[in-house]
């Protein structure tokens, strides 16, 4: 076994440590940076500030819908989650939005009627949840009982 020894001064040790710190401090700043970077273009693709914004969103998604929204509201995300909203949340995740970021907040609830189910006669129900003038997360449902819950992503293979 081999081993090397060698001296530092203390100077020369403060001087290396301050320029791992520097280095480190550039890594983590840029990082930050374009990580905000991407959140600020992720949220300026799901601007949506009017009823043809949403309408457009959703057709962008490959949905078309009614003109106008059958329902509107404004509704509050719980500081804490229930159960449900637990489970809605990973629908949530799996589109990459994520609603404990607006835990506490009121958001708007716009729900549009889907005209182009694939291979279905049921009724569809297409909702965004808007932050902001920002989509923050949504749906696509079946208005039967125990009907089908799906991301906002238009199915392919159906």
């Amino acid at each position: 076994m081999v081993v090397v020894t060698t001296k530092v001064s203390k100077g020369k040790l403060v001087a290396i440590l301050l320029i791992l710190a520097v280095i480190v401090g550039l890594l983590v700043t840029l990082g930050s940076k374009a990580d905000q970077e991407a959140d600020a273009a992720a949220e300026s693709a799901l601007a949506v500030s009017n009823n043809e914004e949403r309408v457009a969103y959703l057709q962008s998604l490959g949905w078309e819908v009614t003109e106008e929204p059958v329902e509107s509201q404004e509704v509050r995300i719980p500081a804490e989650l229930p159960d449900v909203l637990v489970q809605y949340n990973e629908l949530q995740k799996s589109q990459n939005f994520d609603l404990t970021r607006y835990a506490g907040k009121t958001v708007s609830r716009f729900v549009y009627e889907v005209l182009n189910y694939p291979n279905s006669a049921e009724r569809f129900f297409a909702t965004l949840l808007i932050y902001e003038d920002t989509v923050i997360g949504g749906d696509v449902t079946s208005a039967s009982q125990d009907g089908l819950m799906q991301g906002l992503q238009f199915p392919t293979g159906r």
